[in-house]
C-alpha cells in the first residue's frame, strides 16, 4: 500500500518520498536480500537459518528462517553457500566470520537471541574489533552482527538483556539500535557496506511494529541522532525501543501542557553528542530512558556526556529512567514492571519540573 502524502510520518523533507507501511521484520529482511542482491561478497550465518534441506533431493526445504523468521526463504534464493546453518557454537561460528571478513568476504551473524553475545565476546573483544588497529589499518573486518534484545515478551532472564553499552564499551565495534522500520532498513544497509564490525541489536517488541519505509534505497549514516518530535521544555532520549516509551511519554505530557522533545539515539557507538547538546542547550531539562540495568549504562553516559558539556544549560538534573539493576523477571507482572514505561517517564519529568 503506497502511503500518501497526508499520512508520511517521517515530516519535513519527506512529503514527496513515494513509500508504504511495512512490518519491522519485513523491512529487515527485505534489506538482507536487497544487500545480498547488490554484493554477492555478502552472505549469512546462524544457528537455523536456513531450514534444512530434504535428505533425497538435497533440496532446500520450506525455511523458517529461524525462530524470528528474519531469514525466511532467503536460502531458496541465494542457495546453502549464501545462506548457511552454524553450529550450536557461537564462539565458533563468529570466529569463522571474523576469518572470513579478513579474506574479504562480508559475512552477517545472525546470534539469535542478544544474551548470546557472552559466549562469543572473546572474538568479538579480540579479534573482530581490535584487527584493525593491532595491524596498523592494512585489514578491514567488514562484518555486521545481529541479535533480540528487550524483555516483555516472556522469555525470561536468559534472553531478554538489553546491555548494548557492554559493546558500546568495546572501541573498534560499532553498534546501532534501530527503533522502527524506517530506520533498520537504513541502519542495516549502512552496517552491512561499513568496512569495520557493526552489531545491529533489535529489541523483539520492535518486530512487529509498522512503519512508514520509502521505497528508494538509503542509509543512515552511522553515529546520527535524530528528532522525533520538537518541544521546548524537557528532553526525552530513547534508543530502540525506549525511543517508543518516549514518544508515549511525550503524548501524555502533552495532555498536561507540557512540551517535550524525543530524539532517538540511533546509533551507541559511536553517538551524536552534537544532538544532546543541541537539545538541552533549548530544552534545560533531560530525562534518558533505557530498559538496560542502570550501572554503566548508556543512559549514564549520555547523562555524563550532558553534565559535562552542557551543564550550564541544565535547570534541573539529568533524570534516568531505566531497568532496575537485576536479571529480568519471567513473570508477567514482574517484567512488565521491570521495564521503563510511558507513565514512569511521565512522573520523573513532573519531578524534574516540579509539576503537580
Amino acid at each position: 500500500m503506497t502511503t500518501s502524502q497526508a499520512s508520511n510520518p517521517l515530516g519535513p523533507g519527506y512529503e514527496n518520498v513515494a513509500g508504504s507501511v511495512k512490518r519491522f521484520r519485513d523491512v529487515f529482511r527485505d534489506t538482507l536480500r536487497a544487500e545480498m542482491h547488490r554484493d554477492e561478497d555478502v552472505f549469512l550465518m546462524g544457528e537455523d537459518i536456513s531450514g534444512g534441506f530434504d535428505r533425497d533431493t538435497k533440496e532446500p526445504l520450506d525455511a523458517w528462517g529461524g525462530p524470528f523468521a528474519a531469514t525466511k526463504g532467503l536460502v531458496q534464493e541465494f542457495g546453502p553457500d549464501r545462506i548457511r546453518d552454524a553450529p550450536i557454537s557461537e564462539a565458533g561460528f563468529v570466529g569463522a566470520a571474523v576469518g572470513s571478513a579478513l579474506t574479504g568476504l562480508r559475512p552477517i551473524v545472525d546470534l539469535m537471541y542478544f544474551d548470546f553475545v557472552t559466549v562469543a565476546f572473546d572474538q568479538l573483544l579480540s579479534n573482530a574489533a581490535k584487527s584493525r588497529y593491532m595491524f596498523g589499518g592494512q585489514t578491514r573486518v567488514p562484518m555486521t552482527l545481529f541479535a533480540r534484545s528487550g524483555a516483555g515478551t516472556g522469555h525470561a532472564a536468559q534472553h531478554s538483556e538489553s546491555f548494548y553499552s557492554m559493546l558500546a564499551h568495546i572501541p573498534g565495534l560499532k553498534v546501532v539500535v534501530p527503533s522502527d522500520p524506517y530506520s533498520v532498513k537504513g541502519l542495516l544497509a549502512a552496517a552491512i557496506r561499513d568496512d569495520d564490525p557493526v552489531f545491529l541489536v533489535n529489541d523483539k517488541k520492535l518486530i512487529n511494529l509498522d512503519g512508514f519505509v520509502p521505497d528508494e534505497e538509503y542509509i543512515i549514516e552511522l553515529g546520527k541522532g535524530r528528532y522525533m518530535r520538537r518541544g521546548r521544555d524537557v528532553t526525552l532520549v530513547g534508543m530502540s525501543y525506549t525511543t517508543v516509551v518516549c514518544q508515549q511519554a511525550a503524548e501524555k505530557l502533552s495532555e498536561l501542557g507540557i512540551d517535550a522533545e524525543v530524539i532517538d539515539m540511533m546509533s551507541l557507538s559511536p553517538f551524536d553528542e552534537d544532538i544532546l547538546i543541541e537539545s538541552v542547550q533549548k530544552t534545560n531539562n533531560v530525562v534518558v530512558v533505557d530498559e538496560d540495568t542502570p550501572r554503566a549504562s548508556m543512559a549514564s553516559e549520555f547523562a555524563a556526556v550532558i553534565a559535562d558539556k552542557a551543564f550550564d544549560y541544565l535547570d534541573s538534573p539529568v533524570k534516568r529512567v531505566t531497568g532496575p539493576h537485576s536479571p529480568v523477571p519471567y513473570n508477567r507482572d514482574l517484567e512488565n514492571a521491570f521495564m521503563p514505561q510511558p507513565d514512569d517517564v511521565v512522573n520523573t519529568v513532573k519531578n524534574s519540573l516540579g509539576v503537580g
